[in-house]
């Protein structure tokens, strides 16, 4: 059992380091032909750092464990909020971050939408093209918005992935290892999870609720842990909501067309409810703009724990 629990922690490491060096070949391709700054932070970066989690959904689809993706996306939500915000606001602190209103409205509509659609379900072709659309009419406004008011020099802003000296051959290289480590990295965390979880006997939401989802949140993690060293709020506040609002509407609609995912009884009565929960615990910090001190930074990860340990008990 030892060696699945290495091959799960494997394959995660494949998928984290296939979507970095992914994002980095995209990011300067991108560049390389003239496409702004910040078009390309709002589409390849947040789509290359959304490929682990997509392709754990997708190929859990294919491979006919569903409900791992469902558990990945569900609980990546609740563990962004709970976790991701929780250690860095325990650690050092989270201070008043500035107007995320808008974005944060959009994930909060996006998750009521993603638990209707689940009373609705199971999750089928219609619902996939429900949050598709969705996905789609968020990026257009929000493509739209950044443009209205970018500045003058806003294209002279670096990204950290961007490297004007890059040669072109590293530039391939880059995407061709990105691209093939992303499905070999989901496929063995997926056959590594579904072996652990018929050896433990839980199921493979359980799985995803909790192994797949505390690891796939594990860069966010450390995004966040840095900028709360940095006092940089915004960027951690700002990198929950939009990965969140992500996770449901595009990972979730690609993966609804690959096949049916069945929503479980216990979705229903707990998991969603946590999710929403997780995500209406923010309001207060977004709209009255409240710092995250180190009682809220504890109060989050016991809260955190407590939902795991109901999950395994």
């Amino acid at each position: 059992m030892a060696d699945e629990f290495g091959f799960a922690i494997l394959g995660l490491v494949i998928l984290l380091l296939a979507g970095d060096i992914l994002v980095k070949g995209a990011v300067n391709l991108a560049l390389r032909f003239g496409i702004p700054a910040l078009i390309v932070s709002l589409t390849v970066v947040a789509f290359g750092t959304s490929a682990p989690e997509l392709l754990i959904s997708v190929q859990s689809v294919i491979e006919g464990v569903p409900g791992l993706a469902l558990g990945n996306v569900v609980g990546s939500n609740t563990a962004n909020i709970l976790m991701v915000l929780g250690i860095p606001a325990l650690i050092a602190g989270l201070d008043r971050a500035s107007d995320t209103r808008r974005d944060y409205l959009m994930m909060m509509g996006a998750s009521l939408v993603f638990v209707i659609l689940c009373f609705m379900g199971p999750l089928q072709l219609w619902h996939a093209l429900v949050l598709l659309a969705i996905f789609a009419i968020i990026m257009a406004f929000t493509v739209r918005t950044a443009l209205a008011h970018r500045k003058a020099d806003d294209d002279d802003d670096d990204l950290d992935e961007a490297d004007p000296d890059m040669e072109g051959w590293k530039i391939g290289l880059f995407l061709v290892l990105g691209i093939a480590g992303l499905p070999i990295g989901a496929s063995v965390l997926i056959d590594s999870a579904t072996e652990i979880a018929a050896t433990y006997g839980v199921s493979d939401e359980i799985i995803g609720l909790t192994l797949v989802a505390v690891g796939t949140s594990l860069p966010e993690l450390a995004t966040t842990v840095m900028a709360a060293f940095r006092r940089q709020t915004d960027v951690a506040l700002g990198n929950v909501i939009g990965s969140n609002l992500f996770n449901l509407v595009l990972i979730m609609g690609i993966a609804g067309l690959f096949g049916t995912i069945p929503v479980d009884r216990d979705f229903l009565v707990l998991d969603l409810w946590v999710m929403l929960a997780a995500s209406a615990v923010l309001a207060p910090f977004v709209f009255l703009r409240l710092p995250m001190g180190r009682l809220t930074g504890l109060a989050f990860s016991a809260l955190y724990a407590g939902y795991i340990v109901v999950l395994l008990v």
